[in-house]
């Protein structure tokens, strides 16, 4: 499998990224990690006649604490966000989702910013960067943008990126006290892929009352599923067990998966609730209940 002939550019800095970016449009597209656009132009199923490779401009990588925020730089590989102590203690479901993404060689070389942009429904980060709130910096020539998820993600492979647009930045904030994060997930054996995942954030009252819930579900359709049937049955409820089997049998309402080579519709549905359910009871434990 060979991809379609290409011109390459090695950007520098970041002007110089949006400087080629305006020049060649929408017939250039950016290279990170590659674990997700080379493979697709091998199967010529992207052939952009011009690559601009960011994979050294300076900035683009990291991972800190910004105020109430965790600003983790796009060009930060799967690896050091899974392995990152601040992630770990402060959003263990983002460390979780990391660490099941792919394989060795992916998370060693994948991006999260990559991952992000790229937008594959199978993919791991858009679930739990969707169930964490998390929003998105843009870079353009004119300046900046911050882009939420829920508005970020937006169809196969579509993204709230315009076509001179660097995403520069993800910020997730940080959670309060009584609040538990995780991710669960049911990967094909093979690929690693999504079949159905889901990531929650529970923030849990002192008196054990759900104070609010965001689930986000993959697998059920062309993104991220938020199961808002499920937040609304957790919401100002106590966290019994009872609770969260009944909301987590929500999880799929809304949603229109399809059969694919994976799995019938009918499965994904079924799954959905199953790892709705597990994700739920971790943050739930996560959040002191």
């Amino acid at each position: 499998m060979f991809p379609a002939s290409f011109g390459y550019f090695a950007a520098r800095s970041l002007e110089e990224a949006l400087e080629l970016l305006t020049k060649h449009g929408e017939e250039a597209k950016l290279l990170a990690g590659g674990h997700s656009l080379i493979p697709a132009m091998k199967l010529r199923l992207a052939s952009p006649r011009y690559l601009i490779d960011i994979g050294q401009v300076p900035g683009l990588s990291g991972v800190r604490v910004d105020g109430e925020s965790l600003a983790i730089g796009a060009l930060t590989v799967h690896a050091d966000v899974a392995s990152s102590e601040i992630v770990r203690q402060r959003l263990p479901g983002l460390a979780e989702a990391a660490s099941v993404i792919g394989d060795a060689q992916v998370r060693n070389r994948g991006t999260i910013g990559g991952s992000a942009a790229h937008a594959d429904p199978a993919a791991d980060f858009p679930v739990i960067l969707t169930a964490l709130n998390a929003s998105f910096i843009l870079q353009s020539p004119s300046g900046k943008r911050t882009v939420g998820a829920d508005n970020f993600f937006i169809d196969f492979y579509t993204t709230a990126l315009k076509a001179d647009e660097v995403l520069t930045e993800i910020r997730v904030p940080l959670p309060p006290s009584g609040a538990g994060t995780a991710y669960a997930k049911l990967g094909h054996p093979a690929s690693g892929y999504i079949v159905v995942s889901a990531g929650v954030l529970v923030i849990r009252e002192r008196s054990g009352r759900c104070a609010s819930a965001r689930v986000a579900v993959g697998g059920l359709g062309s993104g991220p599923f938020r199961a808002a049937a499920t937040e609304a049955a957790l919401k100002g409820q106590p966290l019994t067990p009872e609770v969260i089997v009944a909301a987590a049998a929500k999880a799929a309402e809304g949603s229109d998966p399809v059969d694919d080579l994976y799995a019938s519709a009918d499965y994904k549905r079924h799954m959905a609730v199953v790892y709705a359910r597990r994700a739920i009871e971790s943050g739930v434990r996560r959040a002191g209940g």
